[in-house]
């Protein structure tokens, strides 16, 4: 060409697209121009022969690639791109990476679309979030109104001639006679009697510590040593004597029941928790009975307590009757105290169980009941007091010993005769493993 025009011919096509073929005649479209005319009509037109288009015209011989051509230019004719569109990435590709893959029949595959699957396990991740959330407030309420529901009447604080602190934590747990909450119909159906005062019908000793649980019966009719007091009703002093352990609370409640205790013992009692008749029987009611199995016709009309032979599921009316009674035992009192051992563990067993802590319809009337009737120490957190019922739980499965105060006989004159009196030697050595917290 001799005019300085210079033409860049090219294909363009789509990546994963067959390339053009050349046409096989001549172009019958519109160039965009000015190219040489070589028609007949002789114009007028510029001196140099052109025309300017589009105008009909024979497709111009392909040029020779020229590495020295200007690049394009925004807005100049031929509106090519520099460089193809990078091809597609990812599982639309095709075969080449251009494009979708050719499915059955000739439809193209690509990403499945969404399904409702992820919708749904949002929805239960978010009711599953609200349930936690329920279940923590609901814990924390609890947890608030316990708090503040529990009686922590008992101040061990100031008590004289205390024993020196020891290893391991004691509980010193007990069960009154007090007949507070109960009605005259519910006294003469629980057989409880209407005498005024409250005595104790079972202490336990809870010893937990690096060695486990052990569980000590101190029975009510231990003769033991009643420490010197001064009568608060009337200001009078009293000596130390020897009377029934049950005595201790009928003179000056719990705080001189745990003088008694630990001046016998030697071991200082850290916590106590005692429980009335209404409580326990409301407690044992709302867990839904307690299974118990005697190997013997029980038949006692001081207690009303009857049974068969063989496993019963314990009302409360009965289970009260079953840890009191103890004429229908040979060995009496002793046999009374193992009979509350082995109760107590299998409440604390079926209490934890999931069918009451998972209902509130049992576990709260049973928190309830047990914090209606129930008095601890100003020192008892309510953690302390879960330690205690995971204790007794621990013993009725298998992960402590449970056992009496060791004991040789009834006493040998005046009101010791009725009495138990313990084995000085064994019993010594009992609490002294206790207090240094060693295997027993």
């Amino acid at each position: 060409m001799n005019d300085g025009h210079r033409v860049i011919t090219g294909q363009v096509w789509r990546s994963g697209s067959p390339p053009l073929q050349e046409p096989a005649g001549p172009y019958e479209g519109y160039i965009v121009g000015p190219y040489p005319y070589h028609g007949t009509d002789p114009g007028p037109y510029p001196y140099d022969g052109t025309r300017p288009g589009p105008y009909p015209h024979p497709a111009p011989p392909p040029a020779p690639y020229d590495t020295q051509a200007p690049p394009h230019q925004e807005g100049a004719a031929g509106p090519y791109p520099e460089h193809a569109p990078e091809p597609p990435a990812g599982p639309l590709a095709g075969p080449d990476g251009g494009g979708p893959r050719p499915g059955r029949g000739g439809r193209t595959t690509g990403v499945r679309p969404p399904s409702a699957r992820p919708g749904r396990v949002r929805r239960t991740v978010r009711l599953l979030a609200a349930l936690l959330c329920a279940l923590a407030l609901t814990g924390a309420g609890t947890c608030a109104w316990a708090e503040f529901e529990l009686d922590r009447s008992v101040d061990l604080s100031g008590l004289p001639d205390r024993p020196p602190q020891g290893r391991g934590t004691n509980y010193l747990v007990v069960g009154s006679d007090g007949r507070d909450g109960l009605s005259e119909q519910a006294r003469k159906e629980l057989h409880t009697g209407t005498a005024g005062g409250s005595r104790t019908d079972s202490m336990m000793l809870l010893h937990t510590g690096a060695h486990g649980t052990t569980m000590v019966s101190l029975p009510r009719d231990s003769w033991v040593t009643i420490p010197s007091y001064v009568d608060p009703n009337t200001g009078k002093f009293h000596r130390a004597t020897k009377n029934k352990l049950n005595a201790a609370y009928s003179l000056g409640g719990p705080r001189m029941l745990v003088r008694t205790v630990e001046l016998n013992t030697g071991l200082r009692v850290d916590h106590y928790a005692e429980i009335g008749f209404a409580g326990f029987v409301g407690v044992v009611d709302a867990v839904g009975g307690v299974e118990m199995c005697v190997d013997r016709r029980i038949d006692d009309p001081k207690s009303g307590l009857k049974l068969r032979k063989g496993c019963h599921d314990l009302t409360g009316a009965q289970a009260l009757a079953f840890v009191r009674q103890r004429h229908q035992e040979a060995d009496g009192d002793l046999g009374r105290s193992r009979n509350q051992r082995a109760f107590l563990s299998a409440l604390a067993r079926k209490a934890a169980a999931p069918g009451v802590v998972l209902d509130p319809f049992r576990a709260y009337p049973a928190l309830s009941a047990g914090l209606d009737t129930l008095d601890v120490d100003k020192g008892m957190e309510l953690k302390t007091l879960l330690s205690l019922f995971q204790a007794m739980r621990s013993v009725s499965g298998g992960g402590g010993r449970q056992l009496n105060v060791p004991v040789s006989g009834p006493g040998s004159t005046g009101a010791a005769r009725n009495a138990l009196k313990w084995d000085e030697v064994k019993a010594k050595r009992l609490f002294a493993e206790l207090r240094d917290d060693r295997p027993v």
